[in-house]
């Protein structure tokens, strides 16, 4: 009885040139899997109404109080700069008794700290001022 070596013709030497695929798939299969059981953990979130930006019309009257503070931390009633924080209390106040209480506006320098705006809000707290609003720069549009 005779054992029969290689193919018939005697191409020992012929090259596969298939790829082996099998494995491929298998891998794929299971990052789909390990992917598609992490998703809904990952996206599973308190659900919360975030606030959206608005931009209302804006009317203002001559009585409203502008405070500016400048990047050094300078504060500005109108265009009169304030010595120190108790001359703006002070200032603060006496509007603060008024009827109707006019609003102060505040126009934080894009490079001030958060420190001296802060302080500015502290003195209206203080002088018993209801209304306190930011100035900002609108949003560009489109």
């Amino acid at each position: 009885m005779a054992m029969m070596m290689g193919s018939s013709d005697g191409d020992e030497d012929e090259v596969n040139s298939t790829i082996n695929t099998t494995p491929l798939v298998d891998v794929m299969l299971v990052l789909l899997i390990i992917f598609l059981i992490t998703v809904p953990v990952v996206t599973h979130t308190i659900p919360v109404k975030l606030p959206s930006e608005t931009n209302h019309l804006f009317k203002t009257h001559i009585e409203d109080i502008n405070l500016s503070v400048n990047k050094e931390g300078e504060v500005f009633w109108g265009q009169k700069k304030l010595a120190d924080n108790n001359e703006l209390l002070d200032k603060l106040k006496t509007v603060a008794v008024l009827t109707p209480q006019p609003e102060v506006h505040i126009r934080g320098d894009q490079n001030a700290r958060y420190e001296f705006v802060g302080r500015v809000i502290l003195m209206a707290q203080r002088a018993g001022i209801a209304k306190v609003g930011f100035v900002i720069e609108p949003p560009a549009r489109n």
